[in-house]
């Protein structure tokens, strides 16, 4: 089996522990196999300061998106290979395998294991350890924060895969055993009640003393915004699952939106974002260092249609048609660099968006008011207003979030006639094309429900850029925002065009190792169901 080597980090120092965790080819073999300390220090030497502990976490943080000692290729298969692809957030002016690969469908093995594999062994992981060492009982506070670290890390494979290990994680054995969707789902919820539950004990009982705070990446140890981030992230997960189990999901939103529970993220300052510990923020390499990654078309035509003012905080101006924003389409036949060089990239120069140091985003204020504005047009309690007061909320967070005008902002959600663009591509009118709908940004309290959907949905989507894995995730869930279809699909029917990819196929090296209970897996997909791009998940229903 292969080893892999977590850290754990002291503060101004790292002390290299070397641990024998999970390798590539399972995520429960040999868990009792550890290496030898090699710094000499013992646990009893790091139980003063809760390194043994805590050290684990610095590196849980920094790989739910995995740039964990800025392993930026890692990253850009995990994420922006796919859910920012996948979203219409992004897509590369690079012809990866001569075209043939995750953008047109053809779906590359090597890629598709990545969110699996980081996920097991940088987060999953980690997390075991931090379990094995007692910390439910010894440091309860600790204990909860890995579990929201985990809810969130964890959503995003299984939103990605569909069934997943999770439940026998940690049991023994060499192999492990996968849980349907809906399983895990509810696992999720069980875990955040404990989370949350633990952290508002604590506060109470120990009012302003955090021993976390050395080694946390988000909120310096303040608990009472890991119960917030906690809280949100129930409702983002209450949401994902309303349009099948709608009953759990309005009882999961009502408690997360419960004031006597800590509240929900509703500033920028709420914001959980990851920094610290000498992380880059890994587009700042693949646009600048490796000019792999441009504005998707979708982005274009809707920022451009309505005259965003966040559009040069997202993205910077096409160096090949100056004064412009230009997109590439998904799926487009990109010719060999420098081909598709100079059109719009994410804003990377040093005084714009996505320096070396900017934070990895994990979920923002304004995603919560939207949030909150479907849960008002579901009916829901608690959500403290209309859905057009929650609506406007949300896209002033973003605004906020952004440093946009704060003038520019009242024009905007007044903007009753501006509308999406139509696609043009100068270099190949092949990839020209409609705009995908006419929705407009004002509020319309006559309009019918799945109008104000869309609009919840669409300024959801541009607020929690760039973001693209929770974007993909939405989009698949209700259909909006009305993204271009793939121009070119090599998937020889396994995906329909129209429909766009749902999710991406087990890793091989889960076949090869761990064979009966991947075709059990596939079963849970549901009747019928083979491993393919074009299956849906439990939660993503017909629409």
């Amino acid at each position: 089996m292969k080893k892999l080597r977590f850290k754990l980090y002291k503060p101004l120092a790292i002390i290299a522990l070397a641990a024998g965790i999970l390798g590539l080819n399972a995520c429960t073999k040999n868990f009792e196999d550890y290496n030898t300390d090699n710094t000499g220090l013992t646990e009893e030497d790091l139980k003063a300061d809760f390194n043994y502990i805590g050290g684990f976490f610095p590196q849980i943080q920094s790989s739910i998106y995995f740039n964990f000692n800025n392993t930026t290729a890692d990253y850009q298969l995990q994420q922006n290979l796919m859910g920012d692809v996948y979203s219409g957030y992004m897509m590369p002016p690079n012809n990866f395998r001569g075209n043939v690969n995750n953008m047109t469908y053809s779906l590359v093995d090597g890629w598709n294991a990545a969110p699996f594999n980081l996920a097991y062994n940088n987060v999953m992981a980690p997390i075991y350890e931090v379990r094995r060492r007692g910390a439910p009982v010894s440091a309860p506070e600790f204990w909860a924060i890995a579990l929201i670290l985990k809810v969130e890390a964890m959503h995003r494979v299984t939103d990605i895969y569909g069934p997943i290990p999770y439940s026998s994680y940690g049991s023994g054995g060499t192999t492990s055993s996968y849980d349907k969707q809906e399983d895990v789902y509810n696992r999720f919820f069980k875990e955040l009640d404990t989370a949350v539950t633990t952290l508002n004990t604590y506060v109470t009982q120990h009012p302003g003393v955090s021993l976390f705070a050395k080694f946390d990446m988000l909120y310096g140890g303040d608990y009472k915004q890991w119960i917030k981030f906690a809280n949100s992230l129930r409702l983002r997960l209450a949401i994902r699952i309303s349009g099948v189990a709608a009953a759990k999901a309005q009882a999961e939103a009502e408690k997360a939106l419960n004031p006597a529970n800590g509240g929900v993220m509703e500033i920028t300052k709420d914001n959980a974002n990851v920094s610290g510990f000498g992380l880059k923020h890994p587009l700042f390499t693949i646009v600048t260092a490796w000019t792999d990654n441009a504005m998707n078309a979708s982005m274009e035509s809707f920022l451009v249609g309505y005259n965003d003012p966040r559009l040069p905080k997202y993205f910077d101006h096409a160096t090949a048609y100056p004064g412009k924003y230009k997109g590439i389409r998904i799926g487009s036949l990109v010719e060999a660099k420098p081909a598709y060089n100079g059109y719009s990239v994410p804003a990377t120069a040093e005084t714009k968006t996505f320096k070396a140091t900017t934070p990895l985003q994990l979920m923002t204020a304004a995603e919560v008011w939207f949030l909150r504005a479907e849960a008002a047009l579901n009916g829901w309690a608690n959500t403290g207003g209309t859905p057009g007061e929650l609506y406007e909320k949300g896209i002033r967070a973003s605004f906020s979030q952004w440093d946009a005008d704060p003038v520019a902002v009242n024009n905007y959600v007044a903007n009753n006639t501006a509308k999406p663009i139509d696609y043009v591509d100068p270099r190949n009118a092949v990839n020209n094309h409609p705009a995908m709908t006419s929705i407009t940004i004002k509020w319309d309290d006559a309009a019918s429900k799945a109008v104000k959907m869309e609009r919840i949905i669409t300024q959801k989507w541009i607020a929690i850029y760039p973001e693209g894995q929770e974007a993909w995730s939405e989009y698949r869930r209700t259909g909006y925002p009305k993204l271009f279809p793939v121009v070119t699909n090599y998937s020889n029917g396994t995906i329909n065009t129209d429909i766009q990819i749902r999710r991406i196929p087990f890793p091989s090296t889960e076949y090869t190792s761990n064979k009966a209970e991947v075709e059990k897996a596939i079963k849970l997909l549901g009747p019928g169901a083979v491993d393919n791009g074009g299956v849906r998940l439990w939660w993503d229903i017909p629409h």
